[in-house]
């Protein structure tokens, strides 16, 4: 089943105390094209979410974005500045000796000395930061995946409804197109009795002349053509591969046939069947566009 290039997908997922929250969106391109929204320090993650798109998604332009919120308390650690405390303390020391003050210092005096401490926020590890954005990824994908399945059906229906509808112009063509042709030679007769003033005409110059205009007009070859392109056209719709740019070609094929049919008529209604068939074919040209 044929899938649209437009979508949205979202999923979350929490694990090791971090909180991911990734949303992929598309919409139609000719090729693949991928870009990334992530949070600074978390780029290292932009080829490795590239790579999994790549095996699901053959073309449209799709832009993932990815949300980190990491846990608080347990990733907090605070030390001593070692060095720091050490050359205080003695100052202190040396202070209360040299000026005979009393050395009354407590440890809820020192923790206002901002200097004494380092705070550091532990580093998630690469590895686990990456096996939980791309499980959200995954997620996400799946989601995204269903709602261009969905949109496809939608595709599917109304290129198929718009084939039948050229199929019925097409009967149309085939049926009216030998009756133009009696009717050329109804006028052709007609014009030479006129010409000639009797009622006998050169039977045979009827006949030649007759035959000239029909295969001039004749449009069997393009009429059966173009019923093997919609019939292929529908067959691929079926498929559960990639077949927007086949889609297209065919669309193009199509299109060829529907132009030399009109070159060929020499009827009012047969050209303003055309008309409606190539009316038919750019609206599929225009809905394929948007299938993967």
């Amino acid at each position: 089943m044929v899938k649209s290039m437009t979508g949205f997908g979202r999923a979350l997922e929490t694990a090791e105390g971090i909180t991911v929250t990734v949303e992929i969106k598309s919409v139609n391109h000719r090729y693949f094209e991928f870009s990334s929204r992530l949070p600074r320090g978390y780029l290292f993650l932009d080829e490795k979410l590239k790579s999994i798109c790549q095996q699901r998604f053959s073309r449209g332009k799709i832009e993932v974005s990815v949300l980190i919120e990491e846990g608080g308390g347990d990733q907090t650690v605070v030390e001593i500045n070692e060095g720091y405390a050490k050359a205080y303390f003695a100052a202190l020391q040396k202070l209360s000796a040299s000026y005979k003050i009393k050395n009354d210092v407590k440890l809820s005096s020192l923790v206002n000395n901002p200097e004494l401490f380092v705070v550091k926020k532990q580093q998630i590890p690469e590895e686990t930061m990456t096996r939980v954005v791309l499980a959200a990824a995954d997620h996400a994908i799946d989601a995204f995946i269903a709602m261009r399945a969905k949109e496809g059906e939608r595709l599917a229906a109304d290129v198929k409804s718009r084939c039948d509808t050229i199929l019925e112009k097409v009967a149309f063509v085939e049926a009216r197109s030998p009756e133009t042709v009696k009717a050329y030679r109804e006028r052709l007769e007609q014009k030479m009795r006129e010409l000639l003033d009797t009622a006998q005409v050169d039977e045979q110059r009827l006949l030649t002349e007759t035959a000239i205009f029909a295969d001039k007009i004749a449009v069997a070859e393009e009429t059966v053509r173009l019923r093997s392109h919609i019939k292929q056209f529908c067959e691929l719709l079926e498929s559960e591969e990639a077949v927007g740019r086949k889609l297209d070609f065919i669309v193009q094929e199509m299109n060829r046939e529907s132009n030399t049919i009109g070159s060929k008529a020499q009827d009012i209604e047969i050209a303003h069947t055309v008309v409606d068939i190539k009316s038919e074919i750019e609206k599929i040209r225009e809905q394929i566009q948007n299938i993967e």
